[in-house]
């Protein structure tokens, strides 16, 4: 697994842990800061996952309007907490990241969606952000 899978992975576990115990994604992510302290090693994969997370945090309201928007009769707070971590962190990639293809922005969260989600949340998140990229 490439160090931009694992922060994608890392990233998705500090925005569903944030929502699942509710409590402020950047003090989830101050918290991760700290652990980070602790693991050199993860140093790669610990940097684009606080870009990512920072720049959730930072972009909130338009990412998840674009999700909304995007998301043929679901509401966010209908979605599965998993399924919106993903969501929000492909957003992101393709609205705030130029460095990320947007066929590699859709594939990762597909892949990680069939990894952690289900095959249905694979297929809605693969036309959700199909169609925010088309826009």
């Amino acid at each position: 697994m490439s160090a931009r899978s694992k922060a994608r992975k890392r990233a998705m576990d500090m925005l569903y842990s944030a929502e699942l115990v509710d409590r402020p994604l950047g003090d989830v992510l101050a918290d991760e800061q700290l652990r980070a302290l602790d693991e050199p090693e993860r140093e790669a994969s610990w940097r684009y996952a606080r870009e990512i997370v920072q720049g959730v945090i930072e972009h909130a309201d338009a990412i998840d309007e674009a999700i909304e928007s995007a998301a043929r009769d679901w509401t966010l707070e209908r979605m599965p907490r998993l399924d919106r971590a993903i969501l929000r962190i492909g957003v992101w990639e393709l609205r705030y990241n130029d460095e990320v293809p947007v066929g590699v922005a859709i594939n990762e969260a597909i892949e990680t969606a069939k990894e952690y989600s289900t095959d249905d949340s694979a297929r809605f998140i693969n036309g959700v952000l199909g169609r925010i990229a088309e826009r």
